[in-house]
C-alpha cells in the first residue's frame, strides 16, 4: 500500500541491503538480552547485520551496535576487527522503523523521517565463528516499537553550578536522573576532573562513570568516545586531567559488560614509572566489578608486588584480592608488615591504608 504513494517524484519504497540489494530484510528487533533504549537490530539473508538510529543522530553509536551485535556481543572480538580489512559498513538514509519503509522526501504523515540503518558485513572467517549465536538472538527477540511519539518531552537539567554543588556533597542521585536524558551532564562532570582536590576529584570520577552507565544504555558510542578521549589525554602531558585515570577505572566498572574491552588498554601504562600506581589501581577498580575480564592475566601483575614503589605494591596488593588470586597468597603475606599507605576510594570516601593491611584484607578475600 504504502509503497504505491508518491511525494513529488519521490516514492516510498522497501529497504534494501547496500550488500546485496536484498528487499526481503525484516524490520529491526529489540533483543531480549539488551536494555531498554539499546538500538534495535536485524540480519540479511548475506549475513549482513544492521543497528536502526531512529533519530539518525547517533550514527556512531548504530556502527557500534551493529559491529558488536554482528559480534555476537563478543565485545573483546569486536574491538578487535579492523574497518575494511575484517567488515564493511554502510548507511541507509531516511528510514522510517514505524512503517520499515525508506522516506527519500524525508516526511511522512506529519512526521520528520531521519531514521537510518547502519549496516555492517563481517568477513565470512567471523560470520563462520558468530553466525549461529546472532540467529538464535533475534529468534528470541520482538518487533522495535518507534519512540517517535515520545519525542519532545521536557529533559531534566542541571547548571555546571549544580552539578559542581551536587558532586561536593555526594548527593548525586539528582545528576543520574538528568543524565537519563541529558548528555551535557557529562561536560560538566569531566570538567571536575581536574581538580586538585583529591576527595572531590574522586567523587566527580564515581558520579562520571555512573552517568556513563546510565547514558551506555543508549548511545554506547557516545561513552566509547569519551574513553578514547581519556586514554588518548594520558598520552598528552597537555590535557592530561589529574583524575584521568579514576575515570576511566569507574566508567569501566560500572559497566563491564558494555566498556570491558577497553580495560587492557590500561595495560600499556604499567612500564611508565609515572603512571603505573595509578593504571594498577584503575584495574583495582574494574577487577572489582568483573574479575573474571582481568583474571586470565594475574601472572603478568606479580612482579608489581615487589615494586620498589610501596603506591604499586598496595594497589596491585588490592587487585589481587579483588580477582581472588590464590596463587598471589605468599606474596601478599610477605606485604603484611608493610607501613606505608595509600588511599582507597570507597562509597564516596577515601580511607588511608597500610600497604599491610590492604594486603591482610585481600588475603582474606582468597
Amino acid at each position: 500500500m504504502f509503497e504505491n504513494k508518491f511525494f513529488g517524484r519521490d516514492p516510498v519504497k522497501k529497504p534494501a541491503c547496500p550488500f546485496c540489494g536484498s528487499l526481503l530484510i525484516e524490520g529491526p528487533k529489540e533483543l531480549r538480552t539488551r536494555r531498554a533504549g539499546e538500538m534495535p537490530v536485524g540480519s540479511c539473508s548475506c549475513g549482513a547485520v544492521y543497528a536502526c538510529d531512529e533519530t539518525g543522530h547517533n550514527l556512531g553509536s548504530a556502527m557500534v551496535e551493529a559491529l558488536v551485535f554482528g559480534c555476537d556481543m563478543d565485545w573483546d572480538l569486536a574491538w578487535g576487527l579492523e574497518p575494511e580489512k575484517d567488515y564493511l559498513q554502510e548507511i541507509v538514509e531516511n528510514y522510517d522503523l514505524k512503517n520499515h519503509l525508506i522516506i527519500p522526501r524525508g516526511s511522512f504523515e506529519g512526521r520528520r523521517i531521519a531514521g537510518a540503518l547502519y549496516f555492517v558485513r563481517l568477513h565470512k572467517d567471523v560470520q563462520e565463528v558468530t553466525s549461529d549465536g546472532v540467529q538464535k538472538s533475534l529468534a528470541r527477540a520482538v518487533p522495535a516499537a518507534s519512540n517517535s511519539s515520545s519525542r519532545g518531552t521536557r529533559k531534566k537539567t542541571l547548571s555546571k553550578k549544580n552539578v559542581e554543588k551536587l558532586v561536593k556533597e555526594y548527593r548525586i542521585d539528582s545528576i543520574l536522573d538528568a543524565a537519563q536524558e541529558d548528555k551535557k551532564i557529562i561536560r560538566y562532570l569531566q570538567r571536575l576532573l581536574y581538580s586538585g582536590d583529591d576527595l572531590f576529584r574522586w567523587r566527580a570520577a564515581e558520579t562520571l562513570g555512573r552517568a556513563c552507565a546510565i547514558i551506555g544504555d543508549r548511545d554506547p558510542g557516545f561513552v566509547s568516545r569519551l574513553l578514547q578521549g581519556l586514554f588518548y589525554s594520558i598520552t598528552d602531558t597537555a590535557a592530561f586531567p589529574m583524575g584521568a585515570f579514576e575515570a576511566i577505572g569507574e566508567i569501566i566498572g560500572n559497566r563491564p559488560d558494555l566498556f570491558g574491552g577497553y580495560a587492557p588498554q590500561l595495560y600499556q601504562f604499567l612500564a611508565d614509572e609515572t603512571r603505573k600506581a595509578q593504571s594498577m589501581q584503575a584495574l583495582g577498580k574494574i577487577a572489582a566489578s568483573r574479575p573474571d575480564l582481568l583474571r586470565k592475566h594475574t601472572l603478568y601483575f606479580f612482579d608489581f608486588l615487589e615494586d620498589p614503589d610501596p603506591a604499586v605494591c598496595g594497589y596491585t596488593a588490592w587487585l589481587m584480592g579483588n580477582l581472588g588470586a590464590y596463587e598471589a597468597k605468599e606474596d601478599l603475606e610477605k606485604l603484611q608488615q608493610e607501613s606505608h599507605e595509600i588511599e582507597i576510594y570507597e562509597n564516596g570516601n577515601l580511607e588511608k591504608k597500610t600497604v599491610g593491611r590492604v594486603a591482610s584484607e585481600a588475603l582474606s578475600k582468597l
